[in-house]
């Protein structure tokens, strides 16, 4: 039997969103320090987007409303990953720290594409 969910912190996919930005934050400490307001800051800055649009979204009244903060939240993670490929080209991150994050990143690209798929039943 399922719990009923009653906020947006019993949502798998917030807590998974909130696991990659707590690692981007991690991994992008030993960038260098002349990408603090550059990649690490756009970086971090599109991670917290995620599971705040989700959080957003979540309390939204309407399904297009709610469609809206959950795209937003797409976008954010897309931007993460993008970040995150050219952060290995400019060997900040190695390959299998990337490889890690994007693994993370899919998942919670798979959580939103379904979450956003349940609004319109």
């Amino acid at each position: 039997m399922s719990e009923k969910i009653i906020s947006f912190e019993d949502l798998i996919v917030w807590q998974k969103s909130q696991i990659l930005a707590v690692s981007v934050y991690k991994i992008t400490k030993s960038f260098p320090k002349d990408e603090m307001f550059g990649m690490s800051s756009q970086l971090r800055r599109a991670a917290s987007s995620i599971s705040a649009n989700i959080a957003e979204g979540f309390g939204r009244s309407t399904v297009g409303d709610k469609a809206h903060f959950y795209t937003m939240a797409y976008g954010s993670l897309l931007e993460v990953k993008n970040f995150l490929y050219l952060a290995q080209k400019l060997e900040y991150i190695s390959t299998s720290e990337r490889d890690v994050l994007l693994d993370l990143s899919v998942e919670c690209q798979k959580l939103i594409n379904a979450f956003k798929s349940g609004l319109v039943r």
